[in-house]
């Protein structure tokens, strides 16, 4: 590619971010390629958005004709939806012009183009502030513009020895700032400790201390009907996560863990259709649970699983120790930095909460590895037919691109990548095709990557948005079919 034609491309994507943030911040339009947001991206992640159609259609999509659609799109102002401008710009162009353009981009907008709903997002609290509600907070606050989202209003921490409530503050901004695995917070944070709030890219977030989540006055801070995102781990049945339901302002909980007894476990893309308003105690399930579920839905939809089991080689968390120690846990009180730690993982079984069609059919062993980040899921099936590694691979490339999963299931066909490459990925699992083993028969082998902080964090967000009812109708509508595999 000369220089010129780089240039070209650079000028084009300059003339699309404006309108981009037009329709994110006036209308709650999420503009996309192939399902990967344009939203907040730079110059150059526009060009590259652009590039990864290749992957789809073997050729890069034009920036042309997007930045073309864009303007067409800020005239229509259509209402909250995710745009996808590659499919968008799939349908042929009448030569008569930029009128019939108008039409089209018109007809695919359907219900869209109907009133919208008036500004005012559905009120969030995060009680806890580790790991994953540190990454819920990033999240939701790239997303503060968005006029019909999530808004997040608070955090609930425990009074910690900090040096007073100005310093825990400070601490608690300072672990938002920066991040040894996720690096530095996209945007500024300051500190107003008069208000007692960390305020964000402009948002103010109140920093709330409690120890009993049945004492916290959300109202009082003008926070009403909120969902509130348990991810202290400390309560994970029913009655224990309803404390936050006799709290003021207090409408939902999302747990971010696995769920027991009677709590629904969810898995967002499987069976998030199943949780109705009068769920108010729901969980997201794990982060291996919703790395292996797409897949294996995937999977047993087209050929079946009669069996598997599901090794994953999981990054250290927190609840282990750094140097030789007392844990209640079978071998996790040895030095997580230093060992591989055998260790049992209920995530196998945890499938079947949200896939009863495989209860009984996976058994899992978990190994606990030095790393801080990113994990891996091995995949070891029957199935009930046969295929060969082409076809297998050629099917869920075609799942993570055109299917309902798109938004889960992603896919890496690279002779070079390894764990960190993977980390940031806001895709739920992303299968490692070159890894994947398959000879026509039905015994198959699949290496699913999965960032266990932010892929999960995701999840979570997407649970919380179809239980606030703010998710966005996808323009064109995604293929509800079932893609088939070449070669099998």
């Amino acid at each position: 590619m000369s220089s010129t034609a780089w240039s070209t491309k650079v000028a084009l994507a300059e003339a699309m971010v404006p309108l981009i943030g037009r329709l994110y911040r006036d209308h709650g339009v999420v503009v996309t390629v192939h399902g990967r947001s344009l939203v907040g991206k730079s110059v150059i992640g526009i060009v590259k958005a652009h590039r990864f159609a290749r992957r789809v259609d073997d050729v890069e999509l034009p920036l042309e004709p997007s930045l073309e659609l864009l303007r067409v799109l800020c005239r229509l102002a259509p209402g909250p939806a995710a745009v996808d401008l590659a499919r968008l710009g799939r349908a042929p162009v009448d030569e008569t012009g930029g009128a019939d353009l108008v039409q089209r981009v018109r007809a695919e907008l359907g219900p869209a183009l109907g009133t919208a709903p008036a500004p005012g997002g559905r009120d969030v609290v995060l009680y806890g502030f580790g790991r994953i509600g540190r990454l819920l907070a990033r999240i939701l606050l790239e997303r503060a513009d968005d006029p019909h989202g999530l808004r997040l209003r608070a955090i609930v921490v425990r009074p910690g020895p900090h040096g007073g409530a100005g310093k825990d503050l400070v601490k608690r901004a300072s672990l938002l700032r920066r991040d040894s695995v996720h690096g530095a917070f996209a945007g500024t944070i300051t500190v107003d400790e008069a208000g007692r709030c960390i305020v964000a890219n402009g948002t103010p977030v109140q920093v709330i201390h409690a120890d009993d989540p049945a004492t916290v006055d959300y109202a009082r801070h003008g926070i009403h009907d909120a969902l509130v995102i348990d991810n202290t781990g400390r309560w994970r049945d029913e009655a224990g996560l309803a404390q936050h339901l006799r709290s003021p302002g207090a409408a939902r909980v999302l747990l971010t863990a696995p769920g027991k007894g009677a709590v629904k476990n969810v898995v967002h893309g499987i069976n998030e259709d199943t949780v109705g308003e009068e769920d108010l105690v729901v969980s997201a399930a794990s982060c291996t649970t919703n790395a292996i579920t797409p897949v294996l839905k995937a999977v047993n939809d087209r050929f079946g699983v009669v069996h598997g089991h599901v090794e994953t080689v999981h990054s250290f968390t927190n609840d282990q120790n750094l140097i030789d120690n007392f844990h209640a846990g079978d071998r996790r009180g040895r030095s997580a930095v230093l060992n591989m730690v055998l260790t049992e993982t209920g995530a196998a079984k945890a499938v079947a909460k949200a896939l009863p069609e495989l209860a009984g059919r996976l058994t899992g062993n978990s190994i606990r590895v030095p790393t801080p980040d990113v994990s891996l899921a091995i995949l070891n099936l029957t199935l009930a037919e046969g295929v060969t590694r082409a076809g297998l691979n050629d099917y869920l490339r075609a799942m993570s691109l055109e299917s309902a999963l798109q938004d889960q299931i992603d896919y890496v066909d690279s002779p070079e990548v390894v764990s960190t490459d993977f980390v940031g990925t806001r895709k739920t699992g992303v299968v490692d095709a070159l890894a994947t083993i398959a000879d026509g028969s039905a015994n198959v082998v699949l290496y699913v990557w999965y960032d266990n902080e932010r892929g999960y964090s995701e999840q979570v967000v997407r649970v919380a948005e179809s239980m606030l009812g703010v998710v966005k109708p996808v323009v064109p509508p995604l293929g509800v079919g079932t893609p088939q595999p070449a070669g099998a």
